[in-house]
């Protein structure tokens, strides 16, 4: 190991990506009501059964006309009735009538052009008049104009936003085949932490990796179990034991190290999971440390974290969501976003994720790091918007291109 702290043999980022993005097995497929598929990807097409919209309407508040004229203006109609939206209505126009009509009420058979409120004079109870010029087929929304029945809305793969969960229920879509969301359980280790202010003593810190973790996950549309687990390697290996067949995942944060009282790795081999990958040549989250189980019937991942709330951090935004999306089949390493930067980095014998802020200036994306980068320190992160991913060994001059992903 150099004096600077890198230690040779280490799997470079790269490969633990490629790792955690190729080994889960993909979870199974189901049915879920449309309104519970939130962040979930679909593992089927979505074709639409009607189209949309399913029948001519108005697209604005006004009058549906018939008139045999390419141009209504001074025109003058009889007005037979109303139609609001969402009633039907048995009213079939003839020449030089109208129907007042609302947004998104079906049109009348016979309607030619549809004349907004403001450019209609009303003369009388039964008579209105068109101040301003009218073509034919103006405001109306046609039958399939955005959606023909049968076409394709989304492929397998498709990440389930709320636009497109909105776009799918006004499609009339009501329930999904999705890929199963992963289970996850999350072990926090040590002694060190204290669960509130209360039991807070001198030699004790308060947790930051649950509230982090649980709300990450909450954010990804996962519910996790939180347990907190002391630094005893029977108690480790028991949690373990118990969650390797019920949960997808366990992610574990601290304990991943060398140190006397570091059990995760050992323990995690005596409950029958076998190494993928530990120690990535990356700062923060050196200790990083995959492993996979499998009896007959089941699979289970374990994310072995560093206990610096940092590097739980970076590790989750990095390779905590490649593995969840991969459990759902999006195999995919990350989409890295290219930015100027306005500061010189000095350089460091590890590829470093440093928290910077991430600002347009004249249409040019510009980054600049924070203070206080250390793995135990979180206080950057209220401002820090993106991870910016630093190579080894080299300086960055001031404005060269650097690569990053937005948080």
């Amino acid at each position: 190991m150099s004096a600077c702290g890198y230690e040779h043999g280490l799997m470079t980022v790269d490969e633990a990506i490629q790792s955690i993005v190729n080994t889960p097995v993909t979870l199974p497929s189901v049915a879920m009501p449309l309104k519970n598929s939130l962040s979930r990807y679909l593992s089927g097409t979505v074709y639409s059964s009607i189209n949309l919209p399913h029948f001519d309407q108005s697209a604005v508040d006004g009058y549906a006309l018939c008139s045999d004229q390419s141009d209504a203006r001074h025109q003058t109609f009889e007005l037979i009735g109303e139609i609001r939206a969402g009633s039907a209505s048995p009213l079939v126009l003839e020449h030089g009538q109208a129907v007042r009509i609302f947004t998104g009420g079906k049109l009348p058979q016979g309607t030619t052009t549809v004349a907004r409120q403001e450019i209609v004079e009303q003369l009388s109870k039964h008579q209105i008049c068109i101040t301003d010029h009218l073509a034919a087929n103006v405001d109306i929304r046609r039958t399939g104009e955005e959606l023909a029945q049968g076409q394709l809305l989304a492929d397998v793969g498709q990440f389930l936003n709320i636009g497109s969960l909105a776009a799918l229920s006004m499609a009339g879509i009501q329930t999904l085949n999705v890929y199963r969301p992963p289970k996850v359980a999350v072990l926090i280790t040590g002694d060190e932490i204290a669960l509130d202010q209360n039991s807070l003593s001198e030699s004790q810190i308060f947790d930051a990796n649950g509230p982090l973790l649980e709300n990450w996950l909450q954010q990804y549309g996962i519910t996790a179990q939180i347990i907190h687990v002391a630094d005893q390697a029977h108690d480790v290996t028991a949690h373990f034991e118990r969650l390797k067949n019920e949960y997808d995942v366990i992610i574990t944060t601290g304990g991943v190290s060398v140190g006397d009282y570091d059990f995760v790795r050992p323990c995690s081999f005596e409950a029958g999971f076998k190494q993928m990958f530990w120690k990535v040549a990356q700062k923060p989250g050196k200790p990083l440390y995959f492993g996979s189980y499998q009896n007959l019937e089941h699979h289970c991942y374990l994310l072995g974290l560093p206990g610096n709330p940092a590097a739980v951090y970076v590790c989750m935004q990095i390779y905590g969501k490649l593995l969840l999306d991969a459990l759902q089949n999006k195999r995919q390493i990350p989409s890295w976003f290219t930015a100027k930067i306005t500061h010189a980095i000095k350089p460091d014998a590890r590829e470093r994720f440093l928290r910077m802020v991430a600002t347009f200036n004249e249409s040019t994306l510009e980054v600049r790091a924070l203070p206080k980068q250390q793995s135990h320190m979180l206080s950057n992160l209220i401002q820090s918007n993106c991870l910016i991913r630093i190579p080894a060994g080299r300086k960055i001059e001031t404005g060269e291109l650097v690569h990053g992903l937005f948080i």
